[in-house]
Parts: structure tokens; sequence; C-alpha cells
């Protein structure tokens, strides 16, 4: 449904006027042959579901499969299932992604999964691939490895990089257990039905060579529950030694708390024992023979918080190793652990010892600066807690930052829930906003495919992933667009233009990139938010100035006192300050300018 249009003439000639001042072009990325040098800051990453991004080969649609779509998986009228969207399609879109200024793209799972799971009734499809069974190919609904191999190469062709989302925490449900029914089955903890005894601590003895430290001497895996294999998947899995119970947990679902975190099978997901060497070396070896055969340049790391920090201490280092040896000096690692205050994330990369996560703090507090609902001073505060990263500021900087994705929602849609009367202008106004925000402050910014068209969608998990191509689901063909949109992949499309030539700018600064960031001014309510961004060395300054209140906002800001002349690189800034360290700032409601110093004194 439409938004009313409840906001006064003054304020939409205001809006549309910052909208009009666009960024001027600038070159694409560095040339092909020099990518891989790009440090992790330095890329505009696309974060894509392959299932929904364009569909190259119809043949590959129910994954060789044969029946109905329980069996193949295939209804691309319910937004549960697999809808078409293979490698072909996406390699013949990388004109499509690069002309948007991304330089790196992130795809979604790949390998092949258990087409359909779940109770009578409430089956859904794996079209997101995250019920793993074979993680050595690609999923049959999305090609195979000769086909993946050829996105690869034409996009490092282009100088694009590639990263994959890997899973470690659990693979499809495929483990039952005789006690209870399928999905049925509470968490059994440690304390309650501790790994020496079947059944309890009042069971029979079992491992009795189990010294509780070296996991690889567990012999049996009924302590908690009697867990099985169905006769006809017992040799589903790949590499075949994922077969065998002794690999998993086995303790019941998670409840999503305290051990149960580590230990509990997720929402029925066979929890993988990541404790047991085994499974330490099974992973490095089955995640880098990846690196090796297709020379991708990244991992984004799934359920991250749901596996026990030491796996990764050893499994992390083991494929930078890797692609170190396959000359990919750059290979960017970074965690998913959903947490929104900055502390905890930071203690991942301490105590898991991650290069980077993705900054949920940084999504929660954009969303709720640009809706209006908190003040800018709120950013500044999340800021603050940069220096608890594992290396601190630089580190911060390699945090891929973004605003909406395909669990959380879009963010045209968090605004919309935040502002349910919103106009489509405002909507427009506000939507630029967080994605500038998220482009032109510290971090790696990631765009969520779609976003760029406007997509707005209508809740989070499976209403936000919308089909790029030309859809059959009612529900996403009802989508409320922000912005102009002829169809689809609309290289004209408002925000497809917007993004790019954000992404072109942010490419072609170097502070806006890789310059530490200073908060120049804060507000306690909606109003302005003002940095400055500087590389270490450099002379100059960049400052970057948001108003997220429906008015124009003015005020002068400090910089540095040798800072004297400056330019426009998006929207107006005075070209003298007004007196050494003082910069008079303008910017139009729910819009942003950057200026740039040209000369130190």
């Amino acid at each position: 449904m439409r938004g009313r249009r409840t906001r006064s003439a003054a304020l939409l000639a205001s809006l549309l006027a910052g909208a009009a001042l666009a960024a001027p072009t600038f070159a694409a990325t560095a040339p092909a042959t020099d990518f891989r040098q790009r440090p992790p800051e330095a890329e505009v990453i696309y974060f894509l579901l392959p299932d929904r991004f364009e569909n190259g080969d119809a043949s590959n649609d129910r994954g060789g499969l044969s029946g109905d779509r329980l069996s193949t998986g295939y209804d691309p009228t319910d937004t549960g299932f697999f809808h078409g969207g293979d490698f072909a399609g996406l390699t013949q879109r990388l004109d499509y992604i690069q002309g948007l200024g991304a330089t790196a793209v992130w795809v979604a799972p790949i390998f092949q999964n258990k087409p359909v799971q779940g109770p009578p009734g409430r089956e859904s499809a794996a079209y997101h691939g995250y019920w793993i069974t074979d993680f050595t190919r690609v999923d049959d609904h999305f090609g195979d490895n000769a086909a993946f191999a050829r996105f690869v190469d034409a996009a490092h062709a282009r100088g694009i990089k590639v990263y994959m989302d890997i899973v470690a925490n659990h693979t499809a449900d495929v483990i039952q257990y005789r006690d209870c029914a399928r999905r049925g089955c509470s968490y059994r903890s440690q304390g309650d039905y501790p790994y020496s005894r079947r059944g309890g601590v009042d069971g029979a003895p079992i491992n009795d060579g189990f010294d509780g430290v070296d996991f690889s001497r567990l012999t049996r895996p009924d302590y908690a529950y009697d867990a099985y294999v169905p006769e006809g998947e017992r040799d589903v899995k790949v590499p075949a030694w994922l077969n065998d119970p002794i690999y998993y947990h086995n303790r019941g679902d998670s409840d999503w708390w305290g051990e149960s975190n580590l230990d509990g099978d997720f929402s029925g997901l066979d929890d993988l024992f990541t404790e047991n060497p085994r499974v330490v070396q099974g992973f490095i070896d089955i995640y880098g023979a990846w690196i090796d055969r297709f020379g991708i340049d990244g991992f984004r790391i799934d359920t991250a918080r749901h596996v026990d920090p030491a796996f990764w201490r050893a499994f992390i280092p083991a494929m930078r190793e890797r692609a170190a040896a396959r000359g990919i000096p750059n290979f960017h690692i970074f965690g998913e652990a959903a947490e929104t205050d900055p502390a905890l994330l930071a203690g991942f990369t301490r105590s898991d010892r991650y290069p980077a996560v993705l900054d949920f703090a940084f999504q929660k507090t954009v969303r709720d600066v640009v809706a209006g609902t908190e003040p800018p001073e709120k950013l500044a505060l999340l800021f603050r807690a940069d220096v608890l990263y594992e290396g601190g500021e630089a580190t911060a900087m390699q945090l891929p930052t973004f605003v909406g994705n395909h669990d959380q929602g879009r963010f045209g849609y968090q605004i919309v829930s935040a502002r349910p009367d919103i106009s489509d202008e405002e909507l427009l106004a506000r939507q630029t906003l967080g994605h500038a925000m998220m482009m032109f402050l510290r971090g790696t910014p990631v765009i969520y495919y779609g976003d760029e068209q406007g997509f707005t969608g209508d809740g989070d998990d499976r209403r936000s992933r919308q089909d790029m191509f030309a859809t059959q689901t009612p529900g996403y063909a009802a989508d409320r667009i922000i912005g102009q949109r002829a169809g689809p992949f609309d290289t004209n499309a408002t925000l497809y233009r917007r993004l790019g030539d954000m992404a072109r700018l942010r490419i072609a600064t170097p502070s806006l990139v890789s310059g530490l960031q200073t908060v120049r001014q804060a507000g306690k309510a909606p109003g302005l938010f003002v940095v400055s961004r500087r590389v270490p060395g450099d002379t100059g300054e960049t400052l970057i100035a948001f108003n997220t209140s429906t008015a124009p906002a003015s005020a002068h800001i400090v910089v540095d006192a040798r800072s004297s002349r400056w330019a426009s690189l998006h929207g107006q800034c005075a070209d003298q300050v007004a007196a050494p360290g003082s910069l008079a700032v303008s910017v139009p409601a729910l819009d942003y300018i950057i200026c740039r110093s040209e000369a130190v004194r």
C-alpha cells in the first residue's frame, strides 16, 4: 500500500532539491589485474541469494528432480520455495552489478541442500542454501561446479571479488532421535546428561575412555538422545564422515540461551560437534578445497556465534594460510553474530579471533537514527566503542556495515514500520540517507540486492527475499517500490543511480575508504551528525554531514585549523572556512553533504 502524502509542500520541495544534487561520476574499479591487492575495507559488497537473482538456465529449475514441489522444491509462486535463479543468470548480470559500483559479490550458501524440509503442511525448500547435505558441490538448482567456476572467472576478469557464505554450525535435518518426535526434542544439558552416562546421570556408564577434554575419544553418541540416521538418508551427506552421528551434539533443539546456544540443534538442524578434532580438520579440508579450486576471495560465516570459539581459532588461520598460498593476500573473513551491543560484537574478534564481524550494532543504530526514533548522538556512542575491537579502529573499518538483509528485512520496511504513514517522497529520502551513512561512514558497505531497485518488502526472512527477475509471487509483485523503477534490472531506477553514484564517489576518495573517523557533531534531537575522515599522513580532510531532521539544518563545525579551502563532493559546501578551524555547513532536510579540504595552510 502506498504511503499517504502528509508532509508540507515546503518539506517536499526541500527533499526534492536535495535529491537533485547528484554526485559526480568517477572511474569504477581498479584494473582487474590489481583487484586482489585491495584491502577488505576498499570493497563495496553486493549481497544476493542466487535463487532470487536471475534465471539463466530454466533446465535446472527443479534441480534435476521430478514430481511436485515437495519433491523438487520448485514453486515460483511461493516465497518459501525455489524460484529458478542460478549461476548462469548471475554471470549474465555482472554488467548490472558492476554498473552499480560493487567491487565484491557475496552469495548466500551455494552447496547441495536437502531440497525440502518441515512437518506436513509446513514444508519449505532450501532456496536460501542453509540446509546443506553435500559440502563439496553446487546445488543442482543453481547449476554445477563448472557454472560456479565460470561465474568466479567472469567476476575476477572484471576485478570483482567473490565471497562465499559458509556454514560450520550445522547440516540439514537428517538425524532423528528415537526418544522423541522429530523437531519435538527439548534441549538436554551436559549437567543432566553427561557424556559419561547413557540417558542421564543415573544411566549406564558409556564413553569410558573420554577424559572430558579430547572429544575424539567419544565412541557413543547416545548420552542425551538415542540418535540415528533414517535408512533412506544414511549416505546423503558428503564428505562421508558427516553421516556418523558421533560428529553431532545430539542434545535436542536449542532454546537460544546458555549452553544450548552452542550445543543445541538450530531449529532441528543437525548441530555439528565442532569441539571434535575430526570435525575441525574436516571443515578446514572442505572449505580450503573451495579456495584451492576456485580462488574465491572471502568467507561470510553463518551462525558464527553458535560454534565454540576454539573451532574458529583453528579454522580462521588455516583459511588465511590456504588463501595466501593460492595468491590471495587479502582474504576477507567476517562472522555473523546477531548482537546489537558493540561490546558483545567486539568480543568475537577477541575470543573467537574473527578478523571482522557483521556490524549489527551499526544496522540498528542507523535504522533508529534515520527513522527519527533516536538522536544522532546514538551514532557517536556507537563509534566510541570501536576501540573495543581487536585492532581497534583499523578493525572497525573492515566490519561489513549494512542497513537491511535477508533475515531482518529491508531498510525500507524498517522505516515504514517506524513511520507507517510515511509518504513516498520522504521514504525515498530516508532510504537514501541510510544508505549514504552505510557508504560513507567507517566500515565496509554491503548493499542488499534489490535495495537499488527500491524493494521494500513487508517483513523479515522470506518476505524480504524478492525476485530480481519478473516474479510470479503475488506478495512480491505487490511490493511497495521506493523511487522510480521501470522493471527488472532497471539501471535508470532512482536508487540504482543514487547508490551507484555513492559507490563510485567512495571508491574515488581514499579518505572515504580508509580514513580514520572523528565525530564532529552529534545532536540530542533529530538533526546534524557530522564526521571528518582523514588518512594518516595525508593533508586535508573529508567532512560528511548528515541531516536526520525534516527541516534544513545549519551549523559551524570544528575542522582542522589548517584546512582553509574546501570543495564540494556532494551537495553544496562552503569554499572557505568561516574562521580558522570553523566551517559553516548547511544541509537540506533528510539529506547529506560531503566536503573535501583542498589546501592546508
